[in-house]
């Protein structure tokens, strides 16, 4: 019997703070695809072994946290923010924290914990379609996607909306720390030995920088064809 075609699938990856998971979201709730927060997946095992008191330096140990975490995506309140559960605990706010952003940082450069992941990701993409945020979602996770934008924005940009959104959720932040959080995990996300982050080949390319959230939606929304 003929199989059917896979799952149409647009890409979204860019650094911290480029806007991918605002933009991600929005352009799903347009098309009516999946989403998939990749990122979130792994702020979650960071969250999930800082809980369990582990060293996040311990390959192997991480490795075995995000082998066994269990992680579930929930559709938030009258259509609000996706609610992330881990292990049975709604951890949606602990997870964007910049302390959670810096664990799945670090755990996000060691190979088998990304292996650990990838079957989880693949098994997001469904019908009618997926929209993929992340870091390595055009290069790695799904390379033959045929949409690919990876977004950016400068890192005073990026350290400006962080710090919007850390004070409005009430948490005491400075806008020079956010600023070199950024730039540290820039270089640590770019020159790290696996999945490194760079655009794919056949990404376009769109600097959000100065730019209006609907005005980035209509940009991607471009890249889509029919």
């Amino acid at each position: 019997m003929p199989t059917s075609p896979p799952a149409p699938v647009l890409t979204i990856d860019g650094p911290s703070g480029s806007g991918k998971g605002t933009i991600s979201r929005l352009v799903a709730d347009h098309l009516g695809w999946r989403l998939l927060d990749s990122g979130a997946l792994y702020r979650a095992v960071g969250y999930a072994a800082g809980m369990a008191g582990l060293d996040l330096s311990d390959a192997e140990a991480v490795t075995r946290c995000a082998e066994t975490t269990k992680i579930q995506f929930r559709a938030g309140p009258d259509d609000g923010e996706t609610r992330v559960i881990v292990n049975g605990h709604d951890a949606t706010d602990e997870l964007r924290t910049e302390t959670a952003g810096a664990a799945a940082s670090a755990i996000a450069s060691v190979p088998s914990v990304r292996q650990a992941l990838v079957a989880l990701q693949l098994s997001f993409r469904k019908q009618p379609g997926l929209v993929a945020d992340g870091r390595d979602m055009g290069t790695v996770i799904f390379p033959d996607a045929r949409f690919k934008v990876f977004l950016t924005a400068s890192a005073a940009e990026r350290a400006k909306r962080r710090y919007k959104q850390l004070k409005e959720k009430g948490l005491s932040v400075t806008l020079a720390s956010l600023q070199s959080e950024i730039e540290a995990r820039d270089t640590r996300d770019a020159s790290r030995a696996v999945a490194p982050l760079k655009p794919a080949r056949d990404a376009v390319l769109v600097d959000t920088t100065g730019m209006g959230i609907e005005d980035v939606v209509a940009k991607v929304l471009t890249v889509v064809k029919p």
